[in-house]
This record gives structure tokens, C-alpha cells and sequence, in this order.
């Protein structure tokens, strides 16, 4: 079964935050700390993982992208805190 996902990245604790979907969070994850696509995160140094929704449509995980993208700051730092109070990278040990 595929699954999708809606990431939530962060340049530092509370630092710039950045809301994107895929099908591959590892890749993607990994082409955000390597830099390969220069843009926003790039150049915000934006690729530290704080928070990640799973789907099973790539429709589902669009519509919450886009919703996300929508929300106050403030919603999107609580929905980190609620789930990774610490402001963990939750990536930090897929790569080595």
C-alpha cells in the first residue's frame, strides 16, 4: 500500500518553518538537508523534521497541505510542540 505524507520542517527551535507532501518522506527529508533543490528551505537553511502526517491518497495528503499552509504560525508551532516538544529533528537518525 503506498502512503503519502505532509511534512512540517524547521530551520531551528521555533526558527522558519516549512510545510510540504510526498511520497517518499526519507528522499525527500534527505534532498532538503543535502540542499539539491535550491528554493525557501535551501536558502533558510530550512531541514530539521519536527512533525509528519501519514495518508493513503496522494489527494488526502495534498488536502491537508493545503490547509496546513493556511494555518497561523502559532497552529502550526502547537501542532509541533503537542507531538515534539522538544523540537527534536525526528530525522536525525535516518542518515549517517
Amino acid at each position: 500500500m503506498k502512503q503519502f505524507y505532509v511534512y512540517i520542517l524547521a530551520s531551528k527551535k521555533e526558527g522558519v518553518l516549512y510545510i510540504g507532501v510526498t511520497n517518499d518522506l526519507e528522499r525527500r527529508v534527505l534532498e532538503h538537508k543535502t540542499k539539491i533543490n535550491k528554493g525557501f528551505t535551501s536558502k533558510y537553511n530550512i531541514d530539521k523534521l519536527m512533525y509528519f502526517e501519514i495518508f493513503s491518497s496522494i489527494e488526502a495528503a495534498i488536502l491537508r497541505e493545503k490547509q496546513m499552509k493556511k494555518w497561523k504560525r502559532e497552529w502550526k508551532v502547537n501542532r509541533i510542540v503537542e507531538n515534539n516538544p522538544s523540537w527534536e529533528d525526528l530525522s536525525k537518525e535516518w542518515f549517517n
